[in-house]
Parts: C-alpha cells; sequence; structure tokens
C-alpha cells in the first residue's frame, strides 16, 4: 500500500489533475478501513457523486461522438462503459489499487484486485476531482481515462458483454464452453455475490451486488486470461 503524500502525488500524475489530498484520501478508504478505525468517513457518498459526474460526461461524449446512433445503440454503449467491469479495468490501468486503504478482512482476501472495489474507488475518485476541481475537469479527466478503451474494439465488446466475448475466445481455442458457479453472502441490504468460470483449466473469478455483476466480473477476468500470450498467463 503506498496511501502516503508521495503515492498520492504519484496517483494525481497519472490523473493528470490536482485534487484536494484530504478528499482524495477519502476517496481511497473503503468502507472495511472506515469501520476497522472507529467508524471513520469512507468513500461510498464520493463514490455516489462520482457516478453521476462520469454518466454525464460519458453521455455527453457519446451524443457527440456518433451522431448516427440511435438512443438504444447509445444507451448500450454507456451502459458498457460506466460498468464494473469496465470501470475496473480504467482503475487497474493507473496503479488505482495499490492506493487503496482496506480492512484487513478485504486485505486478505485480494481486495486490491476486486471489481467491485476497484469500480467503486474510481468513481469516488472521480467525484472528489469534480469537488477539487470542477466539472470541466473532471469530465476532461473522465474522459481521457475511458478513452484507451474506446480505442481497442476487442476489449470495448469484452467489457460491454463480456460473457459473450469469453464463450467466443473459448470457441475459437477449441475449449470447453464456460460453466459459472456464484455464492452470495451478507445480509439481505448489504447482498454480495462471487462467481466462478471455468473454462478449459482455467478458473476466474469476480465479484459484484447481484448474480450478473459477478459473472460478468468473473467472465471479462478470464477473457482477459485467454487473450494474453499463454506463456503470460497468471
Amino acid at each position: 500500500m503506498t496511501h502516503t503524500a508521495r503515492g498520492l502525488a504519484h496517483l494525481t500524475e497519472k490523473l493528470g489533475v490536482d485534487i484536494d489530498a484530504e478528499l482524495l484520501g477519502l476517496a481511497l478508504t473503503h468502507r472495511s478501513f472506515a469501520y476497522e478505525s472507529g467508524g471513520i468517513p469512507h468513500n461510498e457518498r464520493l463514490e455516489f457523486l462520482g457516478d453521476s459526474v462520469l454518466g454525464l460526461a460519458v453521455t455527453t461524449m457519446l451524443y457527440t461522438r456518433f451522431p448516427e446512433l440511435e438512443e438504444g445503440q447509445l444507451a448500450k454503449r454507456r451502459a458498457s462503459v460506466v460498468s464494473t467491469v469496465a470501470l475496473a479495468e480504467v482503475a487497474r490501468a493507473i496503479g488505482l489499487g495499490q492506493h487503496l486503504r482496506l480492512g484487513r478482512g478485504e486485505e486478505l482476501t485480494g481486495g486490491r484486485d476486486k471489481d467491485s472495489i476497484l469500480a467503486d474507488a474510481m468513481e469516488a475518485v472521480i467525484g472528489a476531482t469534480y469537488l477539487s476541481a470542477g466539472s470541466e475537469v473532471a469530465a476532461a479527466m473522465v474522459l481521457r481515462l475511458v478513452e484507451p478503451l474506446l480505442q481497442d474494439p476487442e476489449r470495448y465488446g469484452a467489457a460491454m458483454d463480456p460473457k459473450t466475448a469469453l464463450q467466443e475466445i473459448a470457441a475459437r481455442q477449441g475449449l470447453t464452453p464456460p460453466a459459472y458457479a456464484v455464492e452470495a453472502s451478507g445480509p439481505d441490504h448489504d447482498r454480495r455475490f462471487v462467481a466462478t468460470v471455468t473454462v478449459g483449466e482455467l478458473v476466474a473469478t469476480g465479484e459484484g451486488t447481484s448474480k450478473k455483476t459477478a459473472e460478468m466480473a468473473a467472465a471479462l477476468d478470464a477473457w482477459r486470461r485467454l487473450s494474453e500470450p499463454a506463456g503470460a498467463r497468471a
């Protein structure tokens, strides 16, 4: 973990914006850490704000860039770009996970690379940027961050529909069709789902707040690993 002044400076450099240090620290504070620290504030309010900023920025960009697309097509593209799996991809690209403040339980179970935690933190960082630098700077940062995804049609398609993308790459590689298993935990008001997908000898997992999002996260993880050169797969 590099939640230090130097680490935060490195993160803001990657983001390309100046963010108030206190707000950025809050954006990186997961509720598990807050709970273990006596109930200090955590990033969920900033996440709520960032979700709206993200949605507006992406909606405006898609409306302007693709004048030929109908409303339904625009909505589908927006849903993919602001999805948990896509935001987690963005977070990994800037190394966001290493800066998070997590509770011991999340730390021990790989929380720094969980799609749901990364995506939520990414939205919180967007919210912190909005409060620190205003709507225009926040929107510009959002578009810089999602641009690589839009420029990679194959990865963009995988983020849009990871289960179909996984099924297609499995067929191309002569592997058995993906098989999913999902486990749920937590109280009714805070249900968490963990999905496991098996493709050939590859096993990948994903977490989400619904069975669907967990399966999508697992599928994207499996697709990402199958897309790597054989020698680079974990």
